[in-house]
């Protein structure tokens, strides 16, 4: 793994000479000498960094970022936890765009089958791809969340490139995909098309407003990730200017961070990438300062997860059923004694093989009872039902 690093020289940062004891700069296992690549035993978390940014439209330069998030990063606290993270470096843009695409995979690959959440820092948002890829060796499908103002479908037939990922996605055979959430999509950058395709597949897209009226019913969409995928440009452009695409509206920099704490709290996400954050653009490094505490906010809630993923032993929690009139399914919901969570469990349709068990079991809210209490099938229920088939 260690050939597709360079080390990272932190003694360029700004404010190196004062790190103390509790920053990150001390508490991460950092790649600063080419001699001594970081052991990855008993490690929990590595950072990322990618330089490749070849297919990023109207935003190359964004390959840069890494050590500008890190100059943040490294000058910030550790919370009241013990933290076990390496810092890898930056993986070097290869001599093709594949080559690049190659290594990101490798990486991420074996990062998984050790059990290790990267958390990548690009570059262009395509790596997105590579992130998907890295799973198909795990042999298991994933569920993906992408915060973006856009759903990134482009055309399937034309090269892959920073807005085109996820249909490049949807069409790889094999597929691993079982469910894709779109949150902070802005209507007039969504052609109507995408959004009838989004229904048709039974994937999920939230719009900022209905989003930014209720933000705590994002975390059980979040919490049903196992790849969350963030691009700057979902940031409204005075608190994120970094980025060649970046919009007047979007959300508010303290509603990223909240959206990258859900991500650390949940137990099955595996692994995170925040991409297109581009220096050249940025105003005092405004929009890398807030990807640092974005990532903070991710480690936060990362080390105060709960384990309550109620997968086997369900004998921590409160067991609701709800029958809905006019349909012959009973609902049956389940919330944690632990951190008061909820969760739904959508039966598999009669006669249809058990392929998807890491999936029948999806997160929730308490407002999706109400739901089910009114008499009213839930979404999320009803697309996880005709997915399960």
């Amino acid at each position: 793994m260690k050939e597709y690093f360079s080390p990272v020289n932190i003694s360029k940062f700004s404010g190196s000479d004062q790190y103390t004891d509790s920053s990150y700069a001390k508490k991460i296992g950092t790649y600063v000498d080419e001699n001594n690549f970081p052991d990855l035993e008993n490690i929990q978390l590595a950072i990322i960094g990618v330089e490749e940014d070849r297919r990023a439209l109207n935003n190359e330069g964004c390959g840069l970022a890494a050590d500008y998030v890190r100059e943040n990063l490294y000058k910030l606290f550790q919370g009241n936890y013990t933290t076990s993270i390496v810092d890898l470096g930056n993986i070097k843009k290869g001599s093709t765009i594949e080559d690049s695409y190659f290594a990101v995979t490798d990486v991420l690959s074996q990062l998984l089958k050790k059990n290790i959440v990267p958390v990548i820092i690009g570059g262009s948002q395509d790596l997105t791809y590579c992130n998907y890829l890295a799973y198909l060796k795990l042999e298991q499908t994933i569920n993906i969340v992408s915060i973006d103002s856009s759903f990134d479908i482009g055309d399937g037939d034309k090269e892959l490139n920073s807005q085109s990922y996820l249909s490049k996605i949807i069409l790889h055979k094999p597929n691993i995909l079982f469910n894709y959430s779109n949150i902070g999509y802005q209507t007039y950058f969504v052609e109507q098309n995408s959004i009838e395709l989004m229904d048709k597949l039974f994937f999920d897209a939230h719009r900022l407003g209905q989003v930014r009226k209720n933000m705590e019913e994002v975390e059980p969409i979040v919490r049903n990730a196992d790849v969350l995928t963030f691009d700057v440009s979902s940031i409204r452009q005075c608190d994120s200017p970094g980025n060649g695409n970046a919009s007047p509206n979007g959300f508010y920099g303290e509603e990223a961070c909240q959206i990258t704490r859900y991500a650390g709290m949940s137990d099955k996400l595996s692994s995170i990438g925040f991409y297109e954050i581009n220096p050249a653009f940025d105003n005092n490094k405004q929009t890398s300062h807030l990807v640092a505490q974005m990532i903070w906010y991710f480690i936060d809630g990362f080390y105060n997860r709960k384990q309550d993923y109620p997968i086997v032993d369900k004998s921590e929690y409160t067991k609701y059923r709800v029958s809905i009139k006019d349909h012959d399914h009973e609902i049956v919901f389940y919330k944690s004694n632990k951190s008061d969570r909820w969760w739904m469990d959508v039966p598999y349709p009669v006669n249809h093989q058990i392929k998807h068990e890491r999936h029948h079991m999806v997160p929730c809210s308490y407002s999706d009872y109400e739901t089910a209490c009114n008499d009213e099938m839930p979404d999320k229920w009803w697309k996880t039902f005709q997915k399960l088939g």
